[in-house]
């Protein structure tokens, strides 16, 4: 039997990726992943997470931008959001910009509760890569940074 040519090998390492990227980017991994990270964080829970750390990623903005940026309906964001500010972790004020719009900020509290989750999340993955080949993590972290570039910008690279 011979050995696998690279554009084989390659070709199956390419779906390997895509359906893992599939499985990451499932709801209920997702909901798994932020459950486990907020297990025990006062105010945050598994729903409210991704208003939270989408918040802190794009900065104060007004409910349609966050809900643009973080992938879920814009009611769903404004429910999710006004649990965090009854939690104190977000305020509402006006809008700048447009004074018909409310922007919603990170408090103090819940720039402090996104920077213990996220060290919550390094955590997590230091544990689970403590046990893979030395050099290994790094590989990864660089392949996954420019994969998830050449994600965010389809165009990049390309000639047509």
């Amino acid at each position: 039997m011979s050995e696998p040519t690279t554009d084989t090998t390659d070709q199956t390492s390419a779906a390997r990726v895509a359906a893992a990227l599939g499985a990451l980017t499932l709801r209920a991994t997702r909901a798994g992943l932020h459950g486990r990270l907020t297990s025990g964080v006062e105010g945050v829970d598994a729903t409210t997470y991704p208003v939270l750390s989408g918040l802190d990623r794009v900065g104060p903005a007004t409910a349609t931008r966050l809900a643009e940026a973080i992938g879920m309906d814009r009611t769903v964001t404004t429910r999710y959001a006004t649990r965090l500010q009854e939690a104190g972790l977000i305020a509402r004020g006006p809008d700048p910009s447009d004074a018909r719009a409310t922007r919603l900020a990170l408090t103090a509290d819940g720039e402090r509760t996104v920077r213990e989750l996220r060290g919550a999340m390094e955590s997590f993955l230091a544990e689970e890569m403590a046990t893979w080949p030395p050099g290994e993590a790094g590989t990864f972290a660089l392949r996954l940074e420019k994969l998830t570039e050449a994600l965010a910008s389809p165009d990049a690279g390309r000639t047509t």
